[in-house]
Formats: structure tokens, C-alpha cells, sequence
């Protein structure tokens, strides 16, 4: 342990409003002490057949139902949510599953002969980075501290995870399952603020971050201070596209999902709503109908649509991108102002019209149940509005027919295009994409590449002829 004064975070229950978890945080001296016991036992596990690898984390899975209990009830109180707590829980395991069934075919390679030079064969040797670190955030703790971890596990790396501030109680219980199940020395935690996540990434070969684009510079630079990789999945600010031709029961359904499922409180959540003239006021009216429909989940947890907002500051973001946008000319049809209830914050589905581009809501990012919705009259305006942002993260088009929503998603910049449907990223992860602008940087987290990005691809490189002489290289060589 450090000789430094002990420094403790306090975390808030999003329900209740208290603050009502005290934990220690982890100096300098901590996270360098929790990485060389890391990398300790990096080797031997390196060192496993992949498959041998896959079947470890596969007994995890097993072990982390059986702690299922205690994991769910601090994920539920870390976030106010009970259904999607479960669902973290069953998403990691279903994941470890996926890539442990994955990852043997996707580092393989023999000798291949040299197309200029058949004397000259190559074959590749994959080494996994040491040790990782992956810093993650407060919307999904369990799922997104973990969505790198598992690929880069299976690689052979040992992960040090710093989860939020704002949610850490979950990383007792997922620790106890790490020790039960015998990866306590290629898998730990550490708990703090932004002081801890500085250390962890000095302690560290590569660096995963899931947060704010203002973050995600300063990850960026301190990483390439140190010239380690950085895999940086960012904030968005996602554009839905909804042509004339459009099925309205089906655009209007997936706009609100993809908008406030988890209290909108997701990165690949539906920010912007671009709604073709004469589909417009139908659109309006429906999406408003339905938004009007959605319960909170308040008092009885086991109940309603969408739970209390996780993060008191993130309130306070959106009450004044509502305020702005009123005070520029908005109408707010639903929803619109914060709630208490428990003592926690909680706002309906906010459905805006009369919006437009120089208000925050259509420019920044929110974070939250909060529909504005804009029309425009041809294709080239969708594309071109769609398109005015600092953000590149994902997007969606609707349309009458598939081949008229794939011709505008190609012309979309950002990293994933839902095509009929929205947010898809969030439900389907075997589509490699890369997020465009600000909205993050590095290899895909998703198909292969999330896994590959853990290795590093040495060149093995043999001539099966006799070297070649000075002389073959002399000014006066014939």
C-alpha cells in the first residue's frame, strides 16, 4: 500500500439520491502494484492454447451466475435498473461464449511463399500486449467494462479495469466471481476518479476508454506519451433518417426505442430525428402518442419503461439543453421537465419540434430521453443535415424498401448504419465498424478485429536460398 493519505470517493443511488457508497481509491502506488501482479501471471496465461484460454473464461461465465445474486443487486443499485442489470449479466456471459467459440480461427496463419521472391517465405507470430487497460463508464458498468476485456483475454493479455466513479459497486461482487472461478492473477480491478485512471494508463501496454469525447483527448495524449495504443469508443450524437415512404408504426417504434431504452442513456442512442415534410406531422403526432405511453419505472422497480437518470450531472445537461432549445423557438409535446421522485431524477420521453441546428440539443450530445425532431424535404438536405456534426459514431434510415435506406446510409458519416431499424449496434456486435470524427479512434470492438487489436503481428521471415552477397549489390554489379 501507498505511504499517502487514504482518499475516499462517495457514490450516489440514482433512486434514492443518496450518496450512500464510500469506497477507497487507488493511488499511484496501488494500480503499479495491482499491474505487476498482472503481468506476473500474464505469461503462463499466454502461454495456454487458446482454446484452453476460452474454456477458463467459459467456467467464469459459470461461476459469475452463480454469484448472479449479489452482481445483480449492485448493478441494480449502481443504476436504478433491475430487467437491464439482468441483461448485463446474461449479455457477458452470452459473450464469453461467443468469442471462446471465435477466437481459435482468428489468429492463425502458416509459411507463404514471397510473391516477388519464392525463395523468401514469411509466417506471422501473434504476441499479445502484456497488460491492458481498460478504463469504462457509468451507462452499462458490467457490459462496458467487460466488452474488452473478454477479446483481450482470450488474446492472452491480463486486464486491469477501473470502472466510473459513479458506479463501482458492482466490482466487488464480479471481483469475488474473478477469484472463485481462479483469474485473480490475469484479471483486476481498481477503484477512483481521474487520478486512478491516469496511473492505470501509465501502468499499461494499451489502453480501452469508453466516455466523452473530453476525456477521450487527454486518454489519447497520455497514451501517446507513452506510445501504447489507444482504443477510444467516444460520444455520439446520432442522426435518424426517416424518408416519406416510410412505415410509420415501424419508424415511430424504433425512433422512441432507440431513443430512451435505458433512460437514453447510451452512446448509440437516437439523438437527432430528421423526418421527410410530408411524412412529418403524421410522425410527430404517433411519435408523441407513444412517448406519452412510456412509464418510469418509479415506485415499483419491477415495473415501467425507463428508470431514474444515473448520473445527478447529467441532469443538469439535460434540463438546460431542453431550456435552449425552448428559449430558441422549440415545442415541447411531451415530457420536458425533470421529475423527483425518491429523492432520485427522472425525466419523461421529450419529444421537441421546431428545432433546428443551433440549438444544443441538435448539436451536442445528450445523453437522455430527448426526441427533437426536424424536417426537410429532399434526400441531399437529410444527407446534409445528418452529416453537420463533430460526431461520426452511428446512424439510421428508414425507408419503404431496403435499396432506398442502403443508397442514403452509404452516404453517412459515421461508423454503422442501421438500415429499417436503429441503434442496432447495441444489439447485434458482429459487424466490425470504426467510428468516424470525435466519436472514438482505434480498431473495431466489434467482429474479429475487437479481438485481433490485442495482438501484435511479429513477421517471421526465412530464405530457403543462400544470402545474397555484398557484391550483388556493388556499383559495378552486372
Amino acid at each position: 500500500m501507498s505511504d499517502t493519505p487514504v482518499s475516499m470517493l462517495k457514490a450516489r443511488n440514482p433512486r434514492t439520491g443518496e450518496y450512500d457508497f464510500r469506497f477507497e481509491t487507488a493511488g499511484t502506488a496501488e494500480v503499479a502494484a495491482a499491474g505487476q501482479r498482472l503481468r506476473a501471471g500474464q505469461p503462463d496465461w499466454a502461454a495456454l492454447p487458446v482454446e484452453a484460454r476460452g474454456e477458463r473464461l467459459l467456467h467464469f461465465a459459470e461461476v459469475m451466475l452463480d454469484h448472479r445474486a449479489a452482481l445483480s443487486a449492485a448493478l441494480e443499485t449502481d443504476t436504478g435498473r433491475r430487467r437491464v442489470a439482468g441483461l448485463e449479466i446474461d449479455g457477458l456471459a452470452a459473450s464469453i461464449r461467443n468469442w471462446a467459440s471465435q477466437a481459435p480461427g482468428l489468429a492463425t496463419g502458416g509459411w507463404v511463399a514471397g510473391r516477388s521472391n519464392p525463395a523468401i517465405r514469411h509466417a506471422p507470430q501473434f504476441i499479445p500486449y502484456p497488460l491492458v487497460g481498460v478504463i469504462s463508464p457509468w451507462n452499462f458498468p458490467l457490459t462496458l467494462s467487460m466488452i474488452d476485456t473478454v477479446p483481450a483475454l482470450l488474446a492472452g493479455c491480463s486486464v486491469l479495469i477501473k470502472p466510473s466513479e459513479v458506479t463501482s459497486r458492482f466490482a466487488g461482487p464480479l471481483q469475488d466471481a474473478v477469484r472463485a472461478a481462479g483469474l485473480d492473477q490475469q484479471l483486476g480491478f481498481v477503484l477512483g476518479g481521474a487520478e486512478t485512471g491516469t496511473a492505470l494508463i501509465g501502468a499499461c501496454d494499451a489502453v480501452c476508454f469508453t466516455g466523452s469525447v473530453a476525456t477521450g483527448r487527454k486518454v489519447a495524449v497520455a497514451a501517446a506519451g507513452r506510445m501504447i495504443p489507444a482504443f477510444l469508443e467516444l460520444g455520439g450524437k446520432d442522426p435518424m433518417i426517416v424518408l416519406a415512404s416510410s412505415d410509420l408504426e415501424a419508424a415511430t417504434d424504433a425512433a422512441l426505442r432507440a431513443s430512451v431504452l435505458s433512460t437514453g442513456q447510451a452512446c448509440q442512442s437516437i439523438e437527432r430525428i430528421y423526418v421527410q415534410r410530408p411524412l412529418y406531422e403524421a410522425f410527430l403526432r404517433r411519435l408523441t402518442q407513444k412517448a406519452e405511453a412510456v412509464r418510469l419505472n418509479w415506485p415499483d422497480i419491477m415495473s415501467g419503461d425507463i428508470g431514474p437518470i444515473i448520473f445527478e450531472r447529467q441532469a443538469g445537461i439535460l434540463a438546460h439543453h431542453i431550456s435552449d432549445a425552448v428559449d430558441k423557438g422549440a415545442a415541447v409535446h411531451t415530457g420536458g421537465s425533470l421529475e423527483h421522485h425518491g429523492g432520485g431524477l427522472w425525466l419523461r420521453p421529450t419529444v421537441l419540434s421546431g428545432v433546428d441546428h443551433s440549438m444544443l440539443v441538435m448539436s451536442e450530445e445528450t445523453f437522455g430521453p430527448i426526441l427533437p425532431v426536424m424536417a426537410f424535404d429532399t434526400e441531399e438536405e437529410a444527407i446534409d443535415l445528418a452529416n453537420q456534426s463533430e460526431y461520426g459514431l452511428s446512424a439510421a434510415v428508414f425507408a419503404g424498401t431496403l435499396e432506398e435506406a442502403e443508397r442514403v446510409g452509404r452516404r453517412l458519416e459515421a461508423g454503422a448504419i442501421s438500415l429499417n431499424d436503429a441503434a442496432l449496434t447495441g444489439l447485434f456486435h458482429e459487424a466490425e465498424k470504426q467510428s468516424f470524427k470525435l466519436s472514438g479512434m482505434g480498431g473495431s470492438r466489434m467482429g474479429a478485429a475487437g479481438y485481433q487489436r490485442f495482438l501484435r503481428r511479429k513477421a517471421l521471415i526465412a530464405n530457403t536460398a543462400r544470402p545474397a552477397p555484398l557484391a550483388a549489390f556493388s556499383e559495378d554489379a552486372p
